[in-house]
């Protein structure tokens, strides 16, 4: 009996710690004030269905992808020729996924295939097609390779649009992919929604191009594009007037370097003007090129070009060195931060076209929770009158361990940042019954305990014991269906999984340890004649 106190000690201990933790929870979302300064920073997130927010269906092009990968072996096979001294007359793309190789001449054909069999091994020849002297060859990608692609291009989408949600502070976005190459995502509490499709969508391919300075710009824009450039624009917004200019730029399409050589872009002020602009660094690869680059062309401008859109051209005044650069532009902070945002999480695999989307109004959100809430109290107020009712004293004890329970619950939920969902309610609701009948189980056994005529004491003992090996069995086979639906359920079915896992945990603590607490102070420091039960 000397170890009683501590065990109280214990569990009044870890009732406390949950009240601290759910008390600025009611707070904020029954009395709707602030959390003092003196709790804990934390509260339960809602999902979508109870807070509202951003429902979004978004659909990979995945035969972008694919288009990209051939662009990128034609671009390889270029310089693979050059080096090996072969001559072609043309080599493209067409058809959307094929390679069209122009030879001349049979030696210049053995020869092609003799490194094409060497270098090319992925691809798949297709029949050739003889043009007088020219022969043309034409290529392809396997048919599972051009899956893999595809399927890479939508894990890949999916793991980026993640990445930039979680530095743009959504609390427990619910980002999944939907069939072969579609994205659901839900963002519960999202406020600027124009502004989150904008962070989500963009592909953010960033490019460093040079200008090209030979060629008239007046000529290139009444159609008179020379090879090898293309015209692209940087758009500017008057924020006096909300009114948007763009400015043509005749730029070389050869790419000086990627986003891909990117390690890092964070958002800074520029003291003098005062307006923010976005600091990048490029790996060690990326920094020795770029520093090439500007050491090649100086007195020439460089274009920083995302999505094909001209962020900006500054005139290159020196060798940059030390694998730095800037971007600047009309910017808020606002598109700063989103600029950064999406540099950092890395371009998009292939571009996202939203399919679907859906507002969720926070009204419905509050109707939904004074529903789960009516209902959850309805279902407590019955099974707390049926407890005192039926069990009398005893039924008051389990009231209270039930009361112990929804804290406890609340609590884990806050605790390990767990969204709660409408079934996340109805899960709530199921274990104070889950947790109710467990206490029903020892209830009946210290009654039949008490009728084989045991004293009160040997009675509640003995109830206890020989209950709680069913009480285990009953709940550990319910919380391993619980963690089987939370791995493979999706949102509303993990929402349920998380609370019912909770829940079975909570009732587990309150009916074996609280609840025989209880009795245990009871019978020590109350001469109880006979128990009320």
């Amino acid at each position: 009996m000397k170890t009683i106190p501590w065990k109280l000690l214990s569990v009044i201990g870890v009732i406390i710690i949950a009240l601290i933790m759910v008390l600025p929870t009611i707070g904020m979302y029954v009395q709707k004030t602030d959390t003092p300064t003196m709790w804990p920073n934390k509260k339960i997130n809602l999902g979508l269905d109870l807070q509202g927010g951003m429902h979004l269906v978004l659909e990979v092009e995945t035969q972008k992808a694919v288009e990209n990968r051939i662009e990128l072996i034609i671009h390889d096979l270029k310089t693979l020729m050059k080096q090996n001294h072969l001559k072609q007359k043309g080599i493209n793309r067409v058809e959307g996924t094929k390679i069209s190789v122009v030879l001349e001449g049979q030696d210049q054909v053995d020869s092609f295939n003799s490194m094409f069999d060497k270098e090319f091994k992925n691809l798949r020849k297709l029949p050739e097609k003889r043009q007088g002297d020219q022969v043309v060859m034409m290529f392809d990608l396997p048919d599972e390779e051009s899956a893999y692609i595809k399927k890479l291009a939508v894990d890949q989408a999916l793991e980026t649009i993640r990445n930039r949600i979680d530095e743009f502070g959504v609390s427990e976005p619910d980002i999944r992919r939907q069939g072969d190459k579609r994205i659901q995502i839900q963002l519960p509490g999202i406020k600027d929604t124009k502004r989150a499709i904008d962070l989500i969508g963009k592909t953010a391919q960033l490019e460093f191009k040079l200008v090209d300075e030979d060629h008239d710009l007046s000529a290139a824009l009444q159609g008179s594009v020379p090879a090898g450039s293309e015209i692209l624009y940087e758009y500017k917004k008057d924020p006096s007037t909300n009114r948007v200019s763009k400015t043509p730029y005749l730029l070389k399409k050869r790419v000086q370097l990627g986003g891909d050589s990117l390690t890092d872009a964070r958002v800074r002020v520029d003291q003098r003007m005062n307006k923010p602009y976005v600091a990048i660094n490029f790996d060690k690869k990326g920094g020795r090129i770029f520093g090439n680059i500007t050491g090649e062309n100086i007195k020439k401008r460089l274009a920083i070009v995302l999505d094909n859109k001209v962020y900006s051209a500054p005139v290159i005044q020196s060798k940059i060195t030390g694998g730095s650069a800037q971007i600047t532009g009309n910017f808020s902070m606002d598109e700063a931060h989103d600029l950064a945002i999406v540099l950092r999480a890395g371009a998009l695999p292939a571009p996202v076209n939203i399919i679907e989307e859906r507002i969720v109004g926070p009204t419905l959100g509050m109707d939904s929770i004074k529903k789960g809430m009516m209902s959850m109290a309805v279902g407590g107020l019955f099974v707390v009158l049926f407890m005192v009712v039926y069990y009398k004293g005893s039924g008051l004890i389990a009231d209270l361990a039930l009361l112990v329970n929804i804290v406890l619950i609340l609590a884990g939920l806050i605790m390990f940042g767990a969204t709660l969902t409408l079934p996340g309610i109805a899960g709530i609701i199921l274990t104070i019954g889950m947790a109710v009948d467990a206490n029903v189980l020892i209830f009946e056994r210290i009654r039949e305990e008490t009728g084989y005529g045991k004293t009160i004491r040997a009675a509640v003992l003995s109830g206890f014991d020989r209950a709680t090996l069913t009480i285990m069995d009953a709940n550990v086979t319910t919380l391993i269906v619980a963690i089987v639906l939370f791995q493979f359920g999706s949102g509303p079915v993990k929402g349920f999984a998380v609370t019912l896992s909770l829940g079975i945990i909570a009732s587990l603590f309150t009916a074996l340890i609280v609840s025989r607490m209880i009795f245990e102070f009871l019978l020590d420091n109350r001469d109880i004649k006979s128990l009320s039960i």
